[in-house]
């Protein structure tokens, strides 16, 4: 349910506000346990997804890092082989029984 919250401080280029609010959403739906929310709860769901984007927006911007900017290509190189890594299907040893 929360694959699109991300690190998204010290990123070159910045991330976007469609990226906080696509984070914002995910934190809410987790919090909330809803996908999608029931008419009777939309305009809670909305308000609570705007807030947390704004708080998320404010708290990129307030960060202080000496640390040098992040590649967004090369971080997500670096994911795809650290996926490949773990999810690869396991080699059968010779010789082993099944």
């Amino acid at each position: 349910m929360c694959r699109n919250i991300r690190t998204l401080h010290n990123f070159e280029p910045p991330a976007t506000g469609e990226e906080i609010r696509a984070s914002s959403l995910q934190f809410v739906r987790k919090l909330s346990g809803f996908t999608k929310p029931s008419k009777a709860n939309e305009d809670a769901f909305n308000r609570a997804v705007a807030r947390v984007a704004q708080a998320a927006d404010e708290l990129l911007g307030s960060l202080v890092t000496s640390a040098p900017r992040r590649n967004r290509d090369a971080e997500a190189t670096k994911a795809r082989v650290r996926a490949t890594k773990r999810f690869r299907a396991p080699v059968a040893r010779a010789g082993s029984a099944g």
